[in-house]
């Protein structure tokens, strides 16, 4: 396909409609950002997703945007769900409700680095990392599993696995509506059964971090963020089970788009009305795979509010937010000066809800919601709050973004060298292998600080406050 660009700002490019494609495509990116067009198929990609029947107004791009199955990695689509419009599993991507939370602790940096050593040791033991089973939950059964996926986070906690707080700060209150246990296979649940808070591989982590930059300080008092304050921040998703069900809803999608006669440009591309049989049962089974998700999280955060019992002395760790960046909604935005039911597509991106928003806790309102930005393994992440201009369906990034595929980062530095060099930044790592400590190299993805200046300059959201690492442990 041929993809030309055109300027909108410094901050924002624009891809006119051309062939099949019924939105115009638009990409926030920085010059330096924009991915090279000769090796990366992110941009043809966004253009695929601008032929999807029902959407609206563009197909999205974040800063961090890379190539991925079906949708890029960092784009975001909305279709009129009134008017015929689709629901794409490629629009989720197979890791549903990935996401990231984080805690903040009452602890200053000095006050655990002596006891650092420990806290990793204790925290890599604790937690189940890698991609085989293991589960924090002990008493898992069939029963308590149609439970967690039907009510998510709120039966955990009615469980005992938490506080109410924990509810109020997790996107959707903790539990995704319209979950049907039913319709998850067989299969999915037999994987779920053996994973359930566990970290995960690939990119997953778990991050001790010290606040090292206030940039709002309004934003960062009303999220209780202070400069060298102990935080730890996870991030994990649905594991074997969001996989499964990923996997099996495609077969079920691309039997009712052909029934239906739906043509999309790439198969990846596959989806059904939002308001077909198919539809349905995949949003459904979506949904269940979300409380699976955020579940899965919640359990990872009791696994750290025990270990700081026992080596710091408190585990009275707050929950700041909890959010998801592998989702497809259904959302109420005003489109040509009417509201509209849209189905909203965020793949490796995450709703950013202003200042006053109504789904916003209601100690949130008045700020904007956090916004929850992992960098690469070594390098800062950020807190951010949403913006009031709503760009992209209240969207923005989720994380840095590759440049480099997995098999180059193990290519270009070993284990050894890479524990060597991260020890030389302060930075205390427990890995379950050197492969996957080498696959998620700083090197393999773009400059976090760059993206999310980006993300401010084109108004998606606002930075808060800059955190780095002092401990890591990975699958």
């Amino acid at each position: 396909m041929t993809v030309v660009l055109e300027k909108d700002t410094p901050w924002r490019w624009r891809i006119k409609p051309t062939g099949a494609m019924r939105v115009p495509g638009v990409i926030f990116a920085s010059e330096s950002l924009l991915p090279d067009l000769a090796r990366d198929r992110a941009i043809e990609q966004v253009m695929k997703v601008a032929t999807l029947p029902g959407i609206v107004v563009a197909s999205y791009a974040m800063p961090d945007v890379h190539w991925g199955y079906g949708f890029p990695i960092g784009g975001v689509a909305a279709t009129d769900v009134d008017a015929g419009g689709v629901v794409s599993p490629g629009g989720v991507g197979f890791d549903i409700s990935c996401g990231v939370r984080l805690l903040t602790s009452p602890f200053q940096r000095d006050d655990v680095q002596p006891l650092l050593p420990r806290v990793m040791d204790e925290l890599s033991r604790a937690v189940p990392k890698g991609m085989g089973p293991g589960s924090t939950w002990t008493s898992m059964d069939r029963r308590v599993l149609d439970r967690v996926l039907a009510q998510g986070v709120r039966f955990a906690v009615a469980e005992g696995h938490g506080t109410e707080r924990d509810l109020v700060r997790c996107e959707d209150g903790g539990v995704l509506v319209g979950a049907d246990p039913a319709v998850v296979g067989d299969r999915a649940k037999t994987r779920g059964l053996r994973q359930l808070g566990s970290l995960g591989s690939g990119n997953h982590f778990l991050e001790v971090q010290v606040v090292d930059r206030i940039i709002d300080p309004a934003a960062a008092a009303a999220f209780d963020l202070r400069l060298g304050q102990i935080c730890v921040m996870i991030h994990s998703g649905s594991r074997g089970l969001g996989h499964q069900i990923c996997t099996d809803e495609l077969k079920t999608v691309e039997k009712a788009m052909a029934d239906l006669h739906i043509s999309v440009p790439d198969r990846q591309l596959a989806c059904v009305p939002v308001k077909s049989a198919a539809g349905q049962r995949y949003l459904s089974a979506m949904a269940a795979a979300g409380n699976f998700g955020r579940t899965n999280r919640q359990m990872l955060g009791q696994a750290v509010r025990s270990v700081f019992a026992r080596t710091v002395g408190e585990g009275r760790l707050d929950l700041l937010y909890d959010v998801s960046h592998n989702m497809a909604t259904l959302e109420t935005h005003v489109v040509d000066g009417r509201p509209m039911s849209l189905c909203v597509h965020r793949k490796g991106a995450t709703r950013a809800l202003p200042p006053g928003h109504r789904d916003l806790p209601p100690d949130l309102r008045p700020t904007g919601q956090p916004v929850l930005v992992p960098g690469s393994m070594g390098t800062a992440s950020y807190v951010l709050v949403g913006s009031a201009t709503g760009d992209a369906f209240h969207s923005t990034c989720h994380g840095a973004g590759r440049t480099m595929s997995r098999t180059q980062a193990r290519k270009r530095i070993s284990g050894s060298e890479l524990r060597r060099q991260l020890a030389a930044m302060d930075v205390a790592v427990r890995a379950g292998s050197d492969r996957g400590l080498t696959e998620e190299a700083p090197f393999s993805y773009k400059d976090v600080d760059a993206v999310v200046d980006t993300v401010e300059r084109a108004g998606l959201a606002r930075r808060v406050a800059r955190l780095v690492p002092v401990g890591v442990v990975k699958g």
